[in-house]
C-alpha cells in the first residue's frame, strides 16, 4: 500500500455556520462540487450522526474513479468533522473549521494509503501525479463550495506532507 498526507486549506468570506453545513450535507455535495460523482448513504448513525456511513465515488481529471466508505467517528459542531475511510483508499479524513469573523478557514487532512493493486504499483513513479489530481478536486470543491453561498473564495492550499510526517491524529 501507498501512503499519503495530504492538507487543504480553504479560506471562504461564508459564515462559519453555513460553511459547516455545506460540508456536513455531503449528500448534496454532486450538486455543487465537480468530481463528486455519486453520494449514497449506507447507514445513518445515532441521533449526532456518529457512526453514519456514507459511500462516496469521486472522479477528477485522470482516468479512474475511486470509491469508498466514510464512517463518520466525530462531529463537533462547527468545530471539526471527522470520519474512518475504506475502500480503494483506507485511513482517515478530518475537516476543521475556525471561525475568522466574515472568513471562515477550513482545514481537510487526508491520511490515506492506497488499496488498488494498480495504483499502489504505480506510487514510486505517479505520486505527484495522484497527489495532484487530489488537490485539483479540492479546489473545485473550494469554488464550488463558494458558488453554492454566493460567497468569495479567498484563497486555497494545498499541501503534501512527507510521509515521515507524524502529527498526532
Amino acid at each position: 500500500m501507498s501512503d499519503y498526507r495530504l492538507i487543504t486549506l480553504w479560506r471562504i468570506k461564508a459564515p462559519v455556520q453555513r460553511v459547516f453545513d455545506a460540508i456536513l450535507d455531503s449528500l448534496h455535495w454532486p450538486n455543487w462540487w465537480p468530481g463528486v460523482d455519486h453520494v449514497e448513504e449506507c447507514a445513518t448513525g445515532d441521533a449526532d450522526g456518529i457512526g453514519s456511513v456514507r459511500r462516496y465515488t469521486w472522479k477528477g481529471r485522470l482516468p479512474y474513479r475511486v470509491r469508498f466508505d466514510a464512517r463518520t467517528t466525530r462531529i463537533e459542531h462547527l468545530r471539526i468533522l471527522e470520519a474512518t475511510v475504506s475502500g480503494d483508499l483506507e485511513g482517515i479524513g478530518r475537516w476543521t473549521f475556525t471561525d475568522g469573523g466574515d472568513v471562515t478557514t477550513v482545514r481537510y487532512e487526508w491520511y490515506v494509503r492506497t488499496t488498488r493493486w494498480w495504483m499502489n504499483l504505480l506510487a514510486p513513479i505517479a505520486r505527484p501525479v495522484f497527489a495532484r489530481n487530489h488537490h485539483l478536486l479540492m479546489h473545485q470543491g473550494a469554488e464550488g463550495l463558494a458558488d453554492l453561498l454566493d460567497s468569495r473564495l479567498v484563497d486555497t492550499i494545498g499541501i503534501e506532507l512527507p510521509l515521515e510526517y507524524n502529527e498526532k491524529e
